[in-house]
């Protein structure tokens, strides 16, 4: 089966298998092998992913064994926090302020970073210097946030908290480089990211997320955890709907 992560991810980038043959110092032939579906040796297959600037288990998710995986993935955790509120405060404003490309915060409503001025300034000056912010709020009027209401023992003031939340969003949602969506997805998660690390804030049922454990995940070469909670987080995306 052809690689196809690895062709789109040369020809996003304009590289050729020969460009990569006089890199890597190897056959041109090789190269084309690899993209046919062949996985290269695992030297290889770490400059290839440095070069094309992606991670290897992104190229070749089969290349690692099972072991490799779990290992890689438990270095991943960085630190775990009991409860959200024990997650100190200036360690979201760090979090996000080390952001170099993309800040992304999906939650329902998730109160506390509209509510901190400072964040708000982080996010603002993140979006002038060209880092790419985006933000998932729930919609106040799904049947989901409704059911959440329900969990939590707050009915319909999480329908409020999530409109409390558009309004508190309101002086960044005029600014180039922040885009703001609703969703209606069930959340097993609020997810933070800043690059390559996230802050996961599990949900439990009956207890309010600020009560629930975070997970700190720091992006490693092999591990897989951080990944699957990005891509949980762009699956949501691509569901929302563009706020008005």
């Amino acid at each position: 089966m052809k690689n196809e992560r690895l062709r789109s991810a040369m020809l996003e980038r304009g590289v050729t298998p020969n460009d990569l043959a006089d890199l890597l110092e190897v056959d041109p032939k090789s190269v084309e092998r690899w993209i046919a579906g062949r996985t290269p040796y695992r030297r290889h297959r770490y400059e290839v992913a440095a070069h094309l600037g992606v991670d290897e288990a992104y190229l070749w998710p089969d290349a690692r064994t099972r072991d490799q995986v779990a290992n890689a993935s438990e270095s991943e955790i960085v630190s775990i926090y009991p409860a959200r509120w024990a997650v100190p405060s200036e360690l979201w404003r760090t979090f996000f302020d080390n952001a170099e490309r993309e800040i992304g915060v999906l939650a329902y409503s998730g109160l506390f970073i509209p509510e901190d001025m400072g964040i708000q300034r982080i996010f603002r000056r993140k979006a002038s210097e060209g880092v790419s912010l985006r933000i998932l709020i729930g919609d106040p009027d799904s049947d989901e946030v409704k059911q959440r209401g329900e969990d939590e023992g707050i009915g319909m003031d999480m329908g409020a908290r999530c409109r409390n939340a558009v309004v508190l969003y309101q002086p960044l949602r005029e600014l180039d480089g922040i885009e703001f969506r609703l969703h209606r997805t069930i959340l097993y998660n609020s997810i933070y990211r800043a690059d390559d690390q996230v802050l996961v804030n599990t949900h439990i049922y009956g207890t309010p997320a600020s009560n629930a454990p975070v997970l700190h995940l720091r992006h490693v070469e092999g591990g897989d955890m951080v990944g699957t909670y990005v891509e949980s987080f762009d699956r949501v995306w691509a569901t929302g709907t563009p706020l008005e």
